[in-house]
């Protein structure tokens, strides 16, 4: 398997400065989020019991970014100098899993040979889930007993994950997000997501996701500072077993989503260096 390396994540965090606009104070970016509880200094109580919907369940709702942030590891020069500020399983959705992910056998040789320029977030097409749960851009989540709508801050894209019963569609035209529906196991909230296309990535290093996907996310609030993410991906086409990932999303306060449009100024893709000759 190809390893993410220094290369790999400069490229990604040019293009995340060139794309993104300046930040400032006159698009919310300082106001203060409605209804946080508040310790008896008045800082934040993150702790604190998660808010509920109308129905009694967890409420989702807010903005949210991957809690765990890649860091500088001196010893290894790894991301030191610039932060993409995603979790690691943006880069390699497999490094927890013993002897990383299950490849099939084409996989394994098709991550080999996929470079930074063949990423389709580097060429400003949509990401999908469940790469979306960390990557380096925030997540604003709104909540209804029917629905659940993620809206995210790079490119204007959005989820949505019905909770009202429907059934999964027959034949669906294949699609970056899949097609998601969901139905609570007490506090957790069970997402199934089938649909997808047949060329897509889940994290910087390749790892595919075709149209014979199954996806299963159990969505967990704890508390109200936190959102847990289990993440287990059933395809049969591109992996000899299902597999299973973690990450926690943490709650960004007194803040709001920023325009943040690959193609606008985007000048890097082009200057890019090919996938290196598979030996």
């Amino acid at each position: 398997m190809r390893r993410v390396n220094s290369l790999d994540v400069l490229v990604f965090v040019i293009i995340a400065a060139l794309a993104a606009p300046a930040l400032g104070f006159g698009q919310w970016v300082r106001y203060p989020t409605a209804g946080v509880p508040k310790k008896a200094d008045g800082a934040p109580d993150l702790s604190a019991p998660a808010p509920r919907l109308p129905d009694g369940k967890p409420d989702f709702s807010g903005i949210w970014h991957a809690a765990a942030i890649n860091q500088c590891v001196p010893a290894t020069g790894a991301f030191c100098g610039l932060e993409i500020g995603g979790s690691p399983l943006a880069l390699n959705i497999g490094k927890d899993l013993p002897g990383g992910l299950p490849y099939q056998a084409w996989a394994a040789e098709l991550v080999k040979q996929r470079f930074s320029k063949d990423d389709p977030h580097v060429r400003c097409l949509p990401d999908n889930p469940p790469r979306t749960w960390g990557m380096p851009h925030l997540t604003k989540a709104i909540h209804t007993p029917r629905l659940l709508v993620l809206l995210y801050e790079v490119n204007a894209m959005y989820r949505q994950i019905f909770i009202d019963g429907r059934p999964q569609p027959q034949d669906p035209n294949p699609s970056w997000n899949g097609y998601s529906t969901a139905t609570w196991d007490r506090d957790t909230l069970l997402i199934q997501t089938s649909g997808f296309r047949d060329d897509l990535w889940i994290d910087m290093n390749g790892a595919p996701l075709t149209s014979a996907a199954k996806m299963t996310e159990r969505l967990r609030r704890p508390n109200y500072g936190t959102l847990e993410v289990e993440i287990t991906v059933d395809d049969p086409k591109a992996y000899t077993r299902p597999w299973t990932v973690s990450i926690k999303e943490g709650l960004e306060l007194d803040t709001e989503l920023i325009d943040e449009i690959c193609l606008e100024n985007e000048k890097s893709w082009q200057h890019m260096q090919a996938a290196p000759p598979v030996k």
